[in-house]
C-alpha cells in the first residue's frame, strides 16, 4: 500500500514523527518538570549549562531532545559521529563554533551520539569548547557515563538519565503514528492483538516501534494483524503478556528447568522471555532466587555469580545482557542442587510462628544489655557462663544454644550433592561435639 503523509517527505516514519514541541514528547516526564535543566535548555534559558550527557536505552528520545535544544533561540545544530569523527574534526567544529559565537552571536549545539565510543583523546579535545562555552555539548550514550566518560568531561557535565518508554506510552505512540498526517494518516488500521505484540517487540524503544509499524503498514492491505506483523518484521509473535499469566508461566518454566538441571530447556525459556521483551532485571532477580532456593550450599558460588550477573545486567542493559543472563542460567542449571537451606529456614520460621523458643538463654545474651545488669540474671549467668569457642582447640564449645523447648531440633539437613557433601560430613562431627556430655 502507499503511505502518503500529507507531504512529499519520504523520510522514515520515526523521523517524520519526531516531536518538535515539548508537548509532543512521550516519556521522560521526570526530566521535563518546570525549571529542570532539560526544560531550561529547550526553552533557551540554560545559559549556564554547557554540557549535558543523555544516558538511556535506544529509542528513549536522546536525539529528539538534542534537536529540541538546538531549535531554541535558533542555535546552530552540529552532529558528529562518534564512530567516524577524529580529533581533527572535533577541533574543526569547535573553531567554527567559536567563530560563529564571536562574529554572529549565535550559539552552537554540538550533538554527539554514542559518545562512549570516543577515545580519551577525542573526549579531551571537547574540553576547551565546553570550558569556554563555544558549544553547548549534548552527548548521548547507552552506557553508564561513570564508566564510559573520562573524569574531566564528566565533572563538567550534567548527567540526565532517560528511561525506556512504558507500554502505555508506546501504545500512545502507535495510535499517533496511525492517525497523524505526518505518519500513516489513517490509511491503515491495526488490530488490538497486533498492537499488543508491537508494544512487546518495541520493549520501550520508540524508534523500534515505529520502524516495525512502518514495515507492517507496507505489507498490509487495510489492517495490520499479528500475521502481517510477524511477516513484516520476520519474527514469530510470541503469546506472551508481561503482566499476565504467560509472564509467570514462562518464568516458572525457566526456574523449574534450572531446578531440574535441564540447561537446554532453561535456555529455551530464557530466550522466549528475552525475545518477548521481558525486563532483563526481572529475569536476573528470578535467577538470584533460584541460586539460593535450588542450589544453595551445594555450590556456594552460584549466588555470587547470580548477584554479579544481576549487577552486570543493570549496568549493561540489552542486548548484551542476554549473554550475561545466558551464562548465569547455564551455570545454575549445570550446578549441583540442594534446597536444604531453604527447607531449614522454612522449618525454623514455622517454629517461631508457633511460639516456640521463649527467652534467649542467659549466657547467650548481650553482656552490655540492661537485662544482664539485673542481679537475678547475673546470678544465673554465673551458674551458666558463656564459653568462648575460639579459646578451645577445635573452635567448638559444647554448650546449649537452642532454647529449652527446641533442644535436639536439626533444621538444616544437608544433602550429599556437590560442595554440600563436605558440609554434611563436617556438620555431623560438629553436632556430635555439641551433644557430648
Amino acid at each position: 500500500m502507499s503511505m502518503s503523509n500529507g507531504s512529499d517527505d519520504s523520510s522514515p516514519l520515526a523521523v517524520r514523527l519526531r516531536p518538535r514541541l515539548i508537548s509532543e514528547l512521550l516519556g521522560q516526564q521526570h526530566l521535563l518538570q518546570p525549571g529542570s535543566p532539560l526544560t531550561r535548555l529547550i526553552q533557551g534559558e540554560g545559559k549556564h549549562i554547557t554540557s549535558v550527557l543523555l544516558y538511556g536505552p535506544p529509542g528513549s528520545g536522546k536525539t529528539t531532545l538534542a534537536k529540541m535544544i538546538a531549535q531554541s533561540d535558533a542555535r546552530e545544530f552540529v552532529e558528529l559521529s562518534a564512530v567516524s569523527s577524529g580529533v581533527a574534526q572535533v577541533r574543526e567544529v569547535l573553531v567554527a563554533a567559536q567563530s560563529r559565537r564571536e562574529l554572529e552571536g549565535r550559539e552552537t549545539v554540538l550533538f554527539i551520539d554514542e559518545v562512549h565510543r570516543f577515545s580519551k583523546a577525542q573526549q579531551d579535545a571537547l574540553l576547551p569548547g565546553v570550558e569556554n562555552r563555544w558549544v553547548t555539548l549534548v552527548a548521548a550514550t547507552t552506557e553508564n557515563p561513570s564508566f564510559s566518560i573520562n573524569s574531566p568531561l564528566l565533572s563538567r557535565s550534567i548527567v540526565l538519565t532517560l528511561r525506556p518508554l512504558t507500554d502505555a506510552e508506546v501504545a500512545n505512540l502507535i495510535e499517533r503514528a496511525i492517525s497523524d498526517v505526518r505518519g500513516l494518516n489513517g490509511e491503515v488500521k491495526i488490530s488490538t492483538e497486533a498492537a499488543q505484540s508491537l508494544i512487546r517487540l518495541a520493549d520501550g524503544d520508540a524508534r523500534r516501534a515505529l520502524t516495525y509499524l512502518e514495515a507492517a503498514a507496507g505489507a498490509a492491505t487495510d489492517e495490520i494483524t499479528n500475521e502481517v506483523l510477524a511477516t513484516a518484521v520476520d519474527r514469530v509473535i510470541q503469546n506472551y503478556d508481561r503482566g499476565g499469566d504467560s509472564h509467570y508461566d514462562v518464568a516458572s518454566a525457566l526456574i523449574k528447568s534450572i531446578r531440574g538441571s535441564d540447561v537446554d530447556a532453561a535456555l529455551h525459556y530464557l530466550a522466549r522471555m528475552l525475545e518477548s521483551g521481558e525486563d532483563p532485571r526481572f529475569i536476573a532477580r528470578r535467577v538470584m532466587i533460584s541460586a539460593s532456593e535450588d542450589i544453595g550450599i551445594a555450590d556456594p558460588q552460584a549466588l555470587g555469580l547470580a548477584v554479579a550477573a544481576a549487577q552486570a545486567v543493570a549496568l549493561v542493559g540489552m542486548p548484551e545482557a542476554r549473554i550475561i543472563l545466558a551464562e548465569a542460567v547455564t551455570y545454575l542449571a549445570c550446578a549441583p542442587k540442594s534446597n536444604a537451606a531453604y527447607l531449614a529456614i522454612e522449618s525454623a520460621l514455622a517454629d517461631v510462628r508457633s511460639g516456640k523458643g521463649g527467652e534467649v538463654l542467659p549466657h547467650l545474651r548481650d553482656g552490655n544489655s540492661g537485662a544482664l545488669r539485673d542481679d537475678k540474671i547475673n546470678s544465673a549467668r554465673k551458674r551458666q557462663s558463656y564459653i568462648y569457642p575460639h579459646d578451645l582447640p577445635a573452635g567448638i564449645a559444647q554448650q546449649q544454644y537452642l532454647p529449652d523447648d527446641l533442644l535436639g531440633v536439626q533444621y538444616y539437613q544437608p544433602t550429599t550433592h556437590g560442595y554440600e557433601s563436605r558440609v554434611k560430613t563436617a556438620l555431623e562431627q560438629i553436632r556430635k561435639i555439641l551433644k557430648r556430655d
